[in-house]
């Protein structure tokens, strides 16, 4: 594991929140009509005009800026050309390189009114993610991480915690150790020491945490076809509390106002 120096943590503070500003232009920008097509051109653009790289194009063969993942698609969507209608939850995962650092996170956005069971979903996964943060403090293990967010979200609501997708180390690469999964047992896995970040992303199915990849080899989707929820942060690991890197303050605050998403779950 790549423990950073201070000064390493405020740049990558700055990838962060890149990430999260270039989210909160998506934010301003959803509504039923629009493409994720057309979001991934932003985003690339946002970037690029802040003198950064988009992290994910090419990435082991990635094709696009974004991944942008509709409905019972849980993560690694592709962008395409069919509109966004009235009732998708939509997750716009991405990554930056910013002076040789990286930022990487997601969220999932609501179009327009869905049922309680989604809004639901939805609550409790952006609840489980800070669950898990709550837990990235020194002396603490991966394990009390994966255990909080499987604890609120399976153990509590009964939904399906996905295993074959992890949260990770990140720093210069995009994907350092330790993997940092969903799910696990308080005391086990590595050894949490100041200054590890960690990219960590609750993947919460409605239904079945069974999941299964497409042909393109990239887009994973739930077995049952219910959909999913992911949310993301950029943590740095402190000694009484995490520190989180990344911004959705300012992703909430363009959801909020914006009357084509739906904010009502939290």
């Amino acid at each position: 594991m790549i423990y950073k120096t201070d000064a390493e943590i405020a740049l990558m503070k700055q990838a962060a929140l890149l990430v999260s500003k270039t989210l909160a232009e998506v934010a301003s920008v959803l509504k039923p009509g629009i493409t994720t097509m057309e979001i991934d051109k932003l985003c690339a653009t946002f970037v690029k005009d802040h003198k950064a790289i988009p992290s994910f194009l090419n990435y082991r063969g990635y094709p696009y800026n974004v991944c942008a993942s509709v409905n019972d698609v849980v993560v690694h969507g592709f962008p395409d050309n069919i509109p966004l209608k009235e009732g998708d939850i939509v997750s716009i995962d991405m990554g930056v390189i910013l002076n040789g650092w990286h930022g990487d996170h997601a969220y999932t956005f609501i179009l327009g009114e869905v049922s309680s069971e989604l809004l639901q979903l939805v609550r409790v996964t952006k609840e489980s993610l800070y669950k898990g943060i709550e837990q990235a403090i020194i002396n603490n293990r991966v394990g009390d991480i994966s255990y909080a967010i499987q604890e609120h979200t399976e153990k509590k609501y009964g939904y399906g915690v996905v295993r074959e997708l992890v949260g990770h180390g990140l720093g210069r690469s995009l994907h350092e150790d330790p993997q940092v999964p969903n799910y696990g047992k308080r005391g086990n896995g590595p050894k949490l020491k100041e200054n590890l970040v960690l990219a960590i992303e609750p993947m919460i199915n409605l239904g079945t945490r069974e999941v299964f990849t497409e042909s393109d080899g990239w887009t994973v989707k739930t077995r049952d076809g219910k959909p999913s929820v992911h949310f993301e942060h950029d943590v740095c690991v402190k000694r009484d509390k995490a520190l989180i890197l990344s911004d959705y303050s300012i992703i909430e605050t363009a959801e909020k106002a914006n009357a084509n998403l739906n904010s009502n779950y939290y």
